[in-house]
Order: C-alpha cells, then sequence, then structure tokens
C-alpha cells in the first residue's frame, strides 16, 4: 500500500513511524510533514488545510490510503472530497466532524443521545452570558465553539474573572472561533482520554491515555496544546472503560449514524471521570496530541489493517480480530514530554537551533517526534513552533518509561526550549 498522510505534527510523525512499520505498506507520503516524517517518505510542501491543493496532490500520486491527522482540514470537509474522488479516507466527514468543530453542536447531540456531560448554555451576547453564571459555582468553565488549536478552553476562577473572560472572548479573543460561546458547570475528578477507531458501526478501543494541559508542574498555568501524556492511564478502570463504552460511545456511534452522519475515523472522548462514572468534557475528531505519540510508541501491533477498515467498512464482528492484530494485551506503559520553546503557550521565538536529537534516539526505548521543527539552509534543525518535540519512551513499567523519556529530554541540546518535570505524576505518586 501507498499511505498519503496530511499533517506535519507529532502527531502526524508518530502515526507515519507506526505505519510504516506494517508489512502491508510500501511508502507513506506526507503533506506537508516534517524533517522527521522526511526520514520516513517523501514529504511534498501542500498544507494540511489547503483542500484543493490537496486533492490535486493525491490525484497524482493516487494513494491506497488517505489518514488525515489534524482537525482543520476535517472540519472544511476534505474527506467527503477526497471519497467523492474515490479515495478511501480515515477521518470522519464534514458533518461528522462537528463533534469537534463546534463545541454547541457537541453538546446538542450528547443532550440528545443521552451521554453524560456537564450542563452548559450557549450564548453568543455577553448579557445572557453573564446571567447565566449566576446560575452556577465557581469555578465557571468558558470554552470557544469553534476551533481554538486547543486553546480556547478558559478555567475562571471567580466570577469576576468568568465575565472578563466572556467579554473577551465575545470581542474577538479566539477569533470567529468564539463568536459562539458555550458556558459549562465545573466537573470535579480526574480527566483522561479514550481513542475509539470505528468504521461508524463496529469499533475498537485503545488503551487510555492521560494528556498534561496545563503548561506547568503540578497542572499549573495556562492551557495549552498538551505538554505530555501518557498510557494506560489507571484512573480508567475496566469498570470506567466499560462504562465509557456503554454510556457514551456506544449512544454517541449509533445516534450518529441515525441521523444520517455516521462516524468514521477516530473518536476522541476527553472523559472526567467523577463520583458519579465517567462524563464527556469534550469530543475530538482526530487522535489527540500528544496522546497520538504514547499510543503508537506503546502498541506492539499492526495499526494500519484497523484504519484501513475502519475506512472501508466492515469492522463489525470483527473487533476482536483487529484487536488481536494490535496486540492490546502486550501494550507496554508509554511516556512522551513535550519540549516546547520557551514562551508558549504565549509569544516564543522562532529559529533556534537543536542539537542532541540522534543522541536521544539511540537511547534504549526512546523514539523522538517531531512536532514543530524545520531544517536551516546550513542543514541545522531548528525550531519553528511552540511545541516542538515529543520524547516518547516505552518501558516494562511507567517509572521506566518515564525515566527514558526525561534521559532522552536530558540528551537534546536546546537552552530555548523547555518541559514539564512531572509528566505521569498522577500515576507515579
Amino acid at each position: 500500500m501507498n499511505i498519503l498522510l496530511i499533517g506535519s505534527g507529532g502527531r502526524e510523525h508518530a502515526l507515519a513511524w507506526k505505519m510504516a512499520q506494517s508489512p502491508l505498506v510500501d511508502v507513506v507520503h506526507s503533506a506537508p510533514g516534517n524533517p522527521g516524517m522526511h526520514e520516513i517518505g517523501p514529504c511534498f510542501d501542500v498544507a494540511a488545510d489547503d483542500v484543493d491543493g490537496l486533492v490535486k496532490l493525491a490525484l497524482q500520486i493516487e494513494p491506497d490510503l488517505i489518514v488525515i491527522g489534524p482537525e482543520a482540514p476535517l472540519a472544511l470537509g476534505l474527506s467527503d472530497i477526497l471519497r467523492a474522488r474515490g479515495f478511501d479516507v480515515f477521518g470522519p466527514s464534514k458533518e461528522a466532524a462537528k463533534l469537534e468543530a463546534s463545541k454547541a453542536f457537541s453538546k446538542a447531540r450528547m443532550v440528545k443521545y443521552g451521554v453524560p456531560t456537564a450542563a452548559y448554555g450557549e450564548f453568543t451576547q455577553a448579557a445572557p452570558a453573564k446571567a447565566f453564571l449566576n446560575k452556577m459555582k465557581a469555578p465557571y468553565v468558558l470554552k470557544a465553539d469553534g476551533l481554538a488549536a486547543g486553546k480556547g478552553v478558559v478555567i475562571a476562577e471567580t466570577l469576576a474573572e468568568a465575565e472578563a473572560e466572556i467579554d473577551e472572548m465575545l470581542s474577538g479573543k479566539f477569533g470567529d472561533a468564539s463568536a459562539t460561546l458555550v458556558i459549562e458547570e465545573f466537573m470535579h475528578g480526574e480527566e483522561a482520554s479514550v481513542f475509539v477507531i470505528t468504521d461508524g458501526v463496529g469499533a475498537v478501543y485503545l488503551p487510555a491515555a492521560q494528556d498534561h494541559k496545563r503548561v506547568g508542574d503540578g497542572d499549573t498555568g495556562p492551557n495549552t496544546g498538551g505538554m505530555g501524556a501518557y498510557a494506560p492511564a489507571p484512573v480508567v478502570s475496566t469498570e470506567i472503560m466499560a462504562r465509557v463504552k456503554r454510556e457514551i460511545a456506544e449512544p454517541m456511534l449509533k445516534g450518529m449514524a441515525k441521523d444520517g452522519m455516521p462516524y468514521q475515523g477516530v473518536l476522541y472522548i476527553g472523559v472526567m471521570v467523577t463520583a458519579d462514572g465517567p462524563k464527556v468534557v469534550e469530543f475530538n475528531a482526530r487522535f489527540g496530541d500528544p496522546e497520538c505519540q504514547v499510543l503508537m510508541k506503546g502498541l506492539a501491533g499492526d495499526i494500519v489493517p484497523l484504519i484501513l477498515i475502519a475506512a472501508t467498512g466492515g469492522l463489525k464482528g470483527s473487533e476482536k480480530d483487529f484487536e488481536r492484530l494490535l496486540e492490546l494485551e502486550s501494550f507496554r506503559p508509554t511516556a512522551t514530554v513535550v519540549m516546547a520553546s520557551k514562551g508558549y503557550p504565549g509569544s516564543y521565538g522562532k529559529g533556534s537551533v537543536i542539537g542532541g536529537v540522534t543522541a536521544a534516539n539511540a537511547i534504549d526505548g526512546v523514539t523522538v517526534f517531531h512536532a514543530g521543527t524545520d531544517v536551516a539552509p546550513d542543514g541545522a534543525l531548528v525550531a519553528k513552533g511552540g511545541r516542538v518535540l515529543n520524547v516518547t519512551a516505552s518501558g516494562a513499567t511507567l517509572r521506566e518509561a518515564v525515566d527514558s523519556a526525561y534521559a532522552g529530554v536530558a540528551a537534546i541540546d536546546w537552552p530555548e526550549g523547555f518541559c514539564r518535570r512531572d509528566i505521569g505524576w498522577r500515576a507515579l505518586g
């Protein structure tokens, strides 16, 4: 098989790395890719949100399977356009991807299908939004309705802070993404990520992961796109996972199919494990980043057959066969540490030189995935994004995996970078 992978981040590098190991795969093409992905297969300078350019590229290289990594092209309807051209595509339709692209749409689906989630209100004007706050208790959760690169959620500790945030968000803090605002009750518990690979009918569940959203140690500071992750996450016990399947995933998949928008691809379920059981924080229409990195690194088996059948249909009744191909029972504890540019998630510099990636990759169990890198004219690896490297490691235990990942971090020479030092703290105590 020839695969075309859309995207350029750490998630996509991990997917390319994993899919290239499959005996079914000859080559993984990437668009636009990154320096790490270039080492795996050809990269084409076509942006992930350039729908016309991607269609032309697909017609040129005629891949057997197209895998869409990030959310933006899904929200633009790329999967629908490519399917209409006859391609097999892993990624939901534009309508189904609204589970991520619109928080208000997603909440309405959950209410309709009886899926447990936080109470909420939807607003486009400040006055009714502020009036709604009086019905709730602090802290307050405010979400931009649209896509905001993982940064559109604010948790306000006081009423005054929440009211000020309402004014900022509705005035364009996140551009068009916050023209509509969703306000939710704060859910108490521990958060985790569950990933369901589905053709819209059948479903296979990957090990639960846990992201670290806040920029600072001890979950302090502003939200980011994710500063690290690990799997499996012990907070999602066998019992909790069974409830996620029964109370969340199955009603959503059945409801979406019944309403004429069957969900094909990977459904990310952000779960809050509360005293009353699992409740949905959010849905995403793609693999999480950086959770994808730990899943791809920790999986022992071949993920390509599952991705292919999710794209083409026929999974129902064969789930156990694909679980065996994934070798889920042999999943190794895995952790990833995000190395980010100083200043992230605020303003940060670009172009600083990064050394030591080869040395980090040489450490037993360590793989460094590129997230925001570039190659300078002189051939040096440089930073060009906020989240730049994902230093990922597996081990016999989570402690071993975390220690190996930080050994990889220590091998990297990048004074302009930083990372959290407590990845996995909830599981390790």
